[in-house]
């Protein structure tokens, strides 16, 4: 019965992300598979020339490196790179997947989409790929430590009622 999910899931990423993510060392995973049963997807928009990226990829890196595969993280680089050799070098220092450089029009399209007005970036997706934050950046403790507040919400006498669980 859960499998209808996990193929609306699968299809959404493949439409958002393409039909093969590359990973380390150049080789091509299928989307689907890199993706299946992760409990976030994050979008990491960033570059090379960029500063402030250069001292949060570190940061990320070392984060996913130590707590992603446990916390079911996946984290995809979306290149604002100006050439491929950057784009490599940088790449090179990333432990996650990335979108491939000569698909520059889907980079585009991702940062139009999820409103990306500056880098570094970092797009927070649920397992079936709707967007928890595009505030991503600011709480990476939460997801990567585990301490990432629950929300319910709930109507009593037309009011609108929120629980945080932690």
């Amino acid at each position: 019965e859960a499998l209808p999910n996990r193929t609306f899931m699968s299809n959404k990423f493949v439409d958002l992300l393409g039909t093969e993510l590359q990973a380390k060392g150049g080789g091509n995973v299928k989307t689907i598979e890199a993706l299946q049963g992760k409990k976030y997807v994050m979008l990491y928009f960033s570059a090379h020339w960029c500063p402030p990226c250069r001292g949060f990829t570190p940061v990320l890196a070392s984060k996913y490196t130590t707590f992603g595969k446990e916390r079911g993280i996946e984290v995809v680089f979306v290149s604002s790179d100006q050439d491929q050799p950057s784009f490599a070098k940088y790449f090179g220092t990333m432990p996650w997947l990335t979108i491939k450089f000569a698909d520059r029009k889907r980079a585009q399209e991702l940062g139009q989409r999820f409103g990306v007005r500056g880098i570094p970036s970092l797009v927070i997706l649920d397992e079936d790929g709707e967007v928890i934050t595009t505030e991503g950046r600011g709480k990476v403790e939460q997801y990567f430590d585990g301490v990432e507040p629950v929300s319910l919400f709930t109507m009593k006498n037309g009011l609108l009622l929120a629980y945080i669980l932690s």
